[in-house]
C-alpha cells in the first residue's frame, strides 16, 4: 500500500501557512499601534482553513438578487472591531494585539509539533518498525 504524503500531511501544512499569515497581520497591527487612523486587521482562521481545503461555508448563494455575508470569501482579511477607539481613529489595542499574537504562535509551534509527529509515523511505517 502506497503511502499519500501530500494527503498526510496537508492540514498540517495549511494551518502552517495560514497561522503563519495570521503572524504577519497581527504583527503589522502592533509595528502600527501608534499610527493615525490605522485600522486593525485579522483574519477568520477557519474560514480560511476551510477555504484551502475546498470546503464551502455554510451559506449557498441560490439566486443573484441575494445578498452575501460580509467576510465570506476564505482568506479575507477583516477589520477588528476595538473596545475603545483612540482619539485619533487608530483601531489597535496593544494588549488584545499581543494577547492574539502569543495565541497565534503557540498554535503554530503546536502544529509544528504535530507534524513532526506524523512524519516520525510515516517514517516508522516505511521501515516496519
Amino acid at each position: 500500500m502506497a503511502i499519500n504524503f501530500e494527503r498526510a500531511l496537508s492540514i498540517h501544512g495549511q494551518a502552517m501557512q495560514v497561522r503563519s499569515r495570521r503572524a504577519e497581520i497581527l504583527a503589522s497591527n502592533l509595528a502600527n499601534a501608534d499610527t493615525p487612523n490605522y485600522q486593525a486587521r485579522d483574519l477568520d482562521f477557519k474560514a480560511t482553513l476551510d477555504g484551502l481545503q475546498g470546503r464551502e461555508g455554510s451559506l449557498k448563494l441560490t439566486h443573484a438578487g441575494h445578498l452575501q455575508p460580509r467576510g465570506d470569501a476564505s482568506g479575507a482579511l477583516l477589520y477588528r472591531t476595538p473596545a475603545q477607539m483612540a482619539i485619533d481613529g487608530n483601531t489597535v489595542e496593544e494588549e488584545q494585539e499581543k494577547a492574539a499574537f502569543a495565541d497565534n504562535a503557540l498554535r503554530y509551534q503546536a502544529s509544528v509539533q504535530l507534524m513532526g509527529n506524523r512524519v516520525r509515523g510515516l517514517l516508522s511505517a516505511i521501515r516496519g518498525e
